[in-house]
């Protein structure tokens, strides 16, 4: 059993779906039962929650970006499906175009757009992708099934980024392909339903999760993420021009690598799989010969070198809580994060003095004055009494982070680092590091950060060659001798 996930851009138009129906039929050598996830047609989730937006604001525009989003699932059809084979699936099209308009129009006229509704309503972009792609196999003669995912992906009630509920969810997908027929089988990514049968959107990165969760369930043999780069990569290929792919990378470290900013992969996807070691494949559908990154849970020497890759995560706010009166007083951080998170802010970095006279929490700059106020109303009394001051608040921050399992009991990787960025005058805010050794973090200005990703690729990726001038004085036995062997 294999599970391939391909993403917007890889069925982004007609030539492109022609693309991956290529790479399934390859695939289709090797196994019995394949299960195809999707993702919508590139920017169709967008655009329907752009409708959405505009609806509940009561502004009849949202019905040309509906129109705009049925134009463009006909016109697929058209593209992909023999003419004499249409007409059933531009009904089915149709229909669900015009289930998306009752939605939509009913948020008009509540001008109310709800979670539960939004999921609704984003929730077609991957079930019309699904059922055009499960025709287009049809016509080709290519034994298929449809099946919805949200009959196999059993979630709580929390719209926009439900929780899979892992006990019902595999129950049902056992069941499920345990007495199908061979062949494959179109599942739309992202989505699934709560315990009432209420359409639930898995958030960010969903068609990923949706891929490793049946996966995981099959145990399958590998799960394939078929994306339009070919693979993980050292950097950030947009701000550094000698990326390297990474080929091996071990679960622990495109955890690390995607949670501080590599949007190949996110860190729920990883998840489900690692617990059955199941390998996650990254390969380009638009470079399908390419090697692509292999996750796996074996740590691979590389390039020999002990950091696997950098990465950053911009539009950080720093938040800073000190004062005398924290010093060997216990229950400070707990008040801290315990009003973060009742609030729903994710805390991305930790940092305090081993003094305990401060303690500094990174978290995305959206949040920050909304935390400002929470932080301060919490700590009234002490920032009154003088016993801490008033939080402060810094913006226009980011994090890069070093990241490899060989960096464990490795001295000199944080010397090289902090040393790399000071020589080029790279100012350092903040630094984590965990106990794991897998991970090294460094708050610095949103404007130094492609200067620091550079620095940092080099000092650690990047051979560096010295140039050395050579005098030799005299050509006589010796000199003789030594210059023909420089010039081989």
């Amino acid at each position: 059993m294999q599970v391939l996930k391909f993403g917007g851009s890889s069925v982004a138009n007609a030539n492109n779906i022609n693309r991956v129906i290529s790479i399934l039929q390859n695939a289709a050598q090797k196994d019995e039962q394949i299960v195809v996830v999707l993702s919508e047609f590139g920017g169709i989730t967008d655009t329907l929650i752009e409708a959405g937006n505009l609806a509940s604001m009561a502004d009849i525009l949202y019905e040309e970006k509906l129109l705009l989003i049925e134009h463009r699932h006909l016109d697929a059809v058209r593209d992909l499906i023999p003419i004499d084979k249409q007409s059933g699936v531009l009904s089915r099209v149709k229909k669900l175009c015009n289930e998306i308009e009752d939605i939509c129009k009913g948020v008009f006229l509540l001008k109310e757009l709800s979670a539960h509704t939004k999921d609704s309503i984003t929730s077609y972009g991957e079930i019309l992708s699904t059922q055009i792609f499960s025709a287009k196999l049809d016509s080709l003669g290519i034994n298929n099934t449809w099946k919805d995912s949200r009959q196999l992906i059993v979630t709580n009630s929390e719209f926009g980024r439900a929780t899979v509920d892992f006990a019902a969810t595999n129950r049902k997908v056992t069941e499920y392909f345990s007495s199908a027929k061979p062949g494959f089988f179109v599942i739309p990514g992202f989505i699934g339903s709560d315990k009432n049968g209420n359409t639930t959107t898995l958030g960010r990165g969903g068609s990923d999760y949706t891929a490793s969760i049946l996966g995981a369930a099959l145990k399958a043999s590998v799960v394939e993420i078929w994306t339009d780069v070919s693979g993980m990569m050292t950097a950030d290929p947009g701000l550094v021009s000698n990326a390297k792919i990474i080929q091996h990378i071990s679960y622990e470290e495109a955890m690390e690598l995607s949670h501080f900013g590599a949007k190949v992969i996110y860190p729920r996807t990883i998840q489900p799989v690692m617990s059955q070691t199941i390998p996650i494949l990254i390969k380009n559908t638009f470079s399908p010969g390419d090697e692509g990154t292999r996750v796996h849970n074996e740590i691979h020497n590389g390039n020999g070198n002990s950091i696997r890759g950098i990465s950053s995560i911009n539009n950080l706010a720093l938040l800073s809580l000190q004062g005398a009166g924290m010093v060997g007083i216990p229950g400070f951080s707990k008040r801290l994060f315990e009003a973060l998170s009742n609030a729903k802010i994710n805390v991305i970095l930790i940092n305090q003095s081993s003094s305990e006279y401060s303690i500094c929490v990174g978290i995305e700059s959206m949040f920050a004055d909304k935390a400002k106020e929470i932080i301060d109303d919490t700590f009234s009394y002490e920032i009154e009494t003088k016993k801490v001051e008033e939080l402060i608040v810094e913006k226009s921050l980011a994090i890069i982070a070093v990241v490899g399992d060989k960096m464990k009991n490795h001295p000199g990787i944080s010397g090289k680092m902090f040393g790399a960025l000071g020589r080029n005058g790279v100012n350092v805010r903040a630094i984590a590091q965990g106990s794991s050794e897998r991970n090294i973090s460094a708050v610095i200005a949103v404007s130094d950060v492609k200067k620091a990703i550079n620095v940092l690729h080099e000092e650690f990726f990047e051979t560096t060659y010295k140039q050395v001038n050579l005098f030799i004085t005299g050509t006589g036995n010796v000199g003789g001798k030594l210059l023909a062997q420089l010039q081989h």
